[in-house]
């Protein structure tokens, strides 16, 4: 298991911008790949006894099973449906966990895969971690339910419609990264479901989301349906608090990075794509 620590600027800007951390609590922990379960105890036995403040989970909905390589970590990043049940357990056992880890102090921050599906390569069948159908290559994922009407394929212009040149700020968004299957977010009805997915999870008793893939997805997008987005539960939240967000940008570049930004306010830069650990940089306009 892998555990990585994400320090956390507290009350630099309300609202969004504002982690929801408890007092004197400013560090989140990223529980990579662990079990709900597991996530469970140690929020009670040993972050909320040391202050921590949080914890990032691995994406919490179906995705692709993949058998080669066996079972690798990026599967989680390729979705096929906004269902509940992964490795590291069903909805009953995540929802337990937000309880449990709430109820002592520490928030969860779920990693919100909402830029692509699956792999356009992934096949057809129910090969997903709760069985739901889906054909990769028909663009076709009932369990949500998208169609090809929800993908970017007509925007893009490269030759095989994935991302051929990185410093072309319309391949990086309206293409394909490494072939995952792009969604067209300009579309209201795909903001409305991405947006019906993280509310979902605010019910559930979440404090926030990391955005996974930021950077291949337009601003004013990301904007549209963030702005769907409910305020927190009160059960452990104050009336009208609104869920943290911060966002990934990975790039070798930091003057390209730095353009992000500009409109991200918050994110989390990573200098590469092995590099697991980022900052978290504060600008705001204006």
């Amino acid at each position: 298991m892998q555990v990585l620590l994400l320090l956390v600027a507290v009350g630099l800007c309300g609202a969004q911008y504002n982690s929801n951390t408890q007092a004197g609590r400013t560090s989140i922990v990223h529980l990579f790949e662990w079990r709900w379960a597991d996530i469970a105890l140690e929020c009670e036995r040993y972050l909320a006894p040391n202050g921590f403040g949080g914890v990032q989970v691995s994406p919490p909905n179906e995705n692709i099973v993949i058998t080669n390589p066996f079972r690798p970590w990026w599967e989680r990043y390729q979705p096929i449906s906004y269902k509940l049940c992964t490795r590291s357990g069903n909805e009953d056992e995540f929802r337990d966990m937000v309880t449990r880890c709430n109820n002592v102090g520490v928030y969860i921050y779920v990693d919100a895969v909402v830029n692509h599906m699956c792999g356009s390569a992934g096949g057809s069948g129910t090969h997903s971690t709760c069985g739901s159908y889906f054909d990769a290559g028909n663009e076709n994922f009932p369990a949500v339910p998208y169609s090809g009407w929800d993908f970017n394929d007509g925007k893009c212009h490269t030759s095989n419609g994935e991302i051929q040149n990185y410093g072309d700020i319309y391949q990086v968004r309206d293409c394909r990264l490494s072939g995952l299957l792009d969604l067209a977010q300009e579309k209201d009805y795909v903001r409305s479901k991405v947006a019906e997915y993280m509310n979902y999870l605010i019910d559930i008793g979440v404090a926030g989301f990391r955005i996974d893939a930021a950077k291949h997805m337009w601003p004013g997008d990301i904007k549209a349906f963030l702005d769907k987005l409910n305020t927190l539960n009160t059960r452990w939240f104050p009336s009208g608090t609104k869920p943290f967000i911060y966002q990934e940008v990975i790039s070798m570049n930091f003057l390209s990075a730095s353009l992000c930004a500009c409109v991200f306010s918050t994110f989390l830069l990573l200098r590469s794509g092995s590099d697991a650990m980022g900052l978290f940089l504060h600008t705001r306009k204006g």
